[in-house]
């Protein structure tokens, strides 16, 4: 039975995160006097500082560089984590951690919002740590074959394997090579700030809708590439906002199948936490 009711972010940096306002709306909403902070906590700390956790504690949320500390240190893992060896939540249970991979599903809900509910091929920029969470959005989204561009081709490796898991032809390539088919859906993982130049310029007139992971600064140079192409470009926003509602699911239930209580409400507080609307 889970008692606790200190929960946390952890990172590093984690100074910039806007889970506590998240959560904190998310539980005001619910009734629940739970306490939600942030903490920097880097890959060397971390196992030290889970263990130093006492039973008032409920769950953490994990942002970079722990994802995948954090699922060496999970006890289970849900399907996603599974897949992709990345743990963005923890419950922290009685009979120790369990872990959740909630980007997943903030993906695919966020996609779905814009009215895209399959996605035949996509296309994923960048082969960094969300580039595995992107890959298996797009194939619970229907994605047959999903093409991975980045700098250095063979770091696509780990997601061609991955792919070959799911039943999704993954296809690596540079930046020098012209995009094809049409992608339905383009999720660009590169570092907030990354500036492609002209190699942008093909894939923005041909890659569909643009989830730009990135946040912080809007719009990116990609995301600026993409509407003077006449595209569409939605920044990392609405995944975070979406992941969020599957870990207070969790936090509450330990299920992010488990609807919460009067959700939409919910989702709403959320929204205007972070997007003012």
């Amino acid at each position: 039975m889970l008692t606790g009711t200190k929960l946390a972010v952890w990172g590093d940096p984690v100074a910039h995160s806007m889970s506590p306002r998240l959560h904190a709306a998310a539980y005001r909403v619910l009734g629940l006097d739970w306490e939600y902070d942030r903490r920097r906590i880097d890959e060397a700390s971390f196992d030290d500082a889970l263990a130093g956790l006492d039973d008032g504690w409920r769950g953490l949320s994990l942002t970079m560089p722990l994802k995948r500390s954090a699922a060496a240190a999970a006890r289970s893992l849900d399907e996603r984590a599974r897949l992709t060896g990345a743990v963005n939540t923890l419950l922290l249970a009685d009979d120790g951690p369990h872990g959740f991979n909630t980007d997943v599903g903030g993906l695919v809900a966020t996609i779905r919002e814009q009215g895209v509910d399959e996605v035949p091929f996509g296309r994923i920029l960048g082969a960094g740590a969300t580039a595995g969470s992107a890959l298996v959005a797009l194939a619970e989204l229907g994605a047959r074959r999903v093409d991975v561009i980045a700098r250095r081709p063979e770091a696509a490796d780990p997601l061609v394997a991955l792919g070959e898991a799911l039943g999704v032809d993954v296809e690596p390539a540079d930046f020098a090579r012209a995009p094809s088919p049409d992608a339905t859906v383009t999720i660009a993982t590169l570092p907030g700030g990354t500036d492609l130049g002209a190699s942008a310029d093909p894939y923005a007139a041909r890659g569909g809708l643009l989830v730009d992971v990135v946040y912080g600064s809007w719009p990116t140079p990609l995301a600026t590439t993409w509407e003077r192409s006449g595209g569409r470009a939605i920044s990392g926003l609405g995944m975070l906002l979406h992941q969020a509602v599957l870990q207070v699911r969790v936090f509450v239930s330990g299920s992010t199948e488990l609807a919460l209580t009067d959700e939409p409400r919910v989702l709403a507080a959320m929204r205007e936490a972070v997007m003012g609307d």
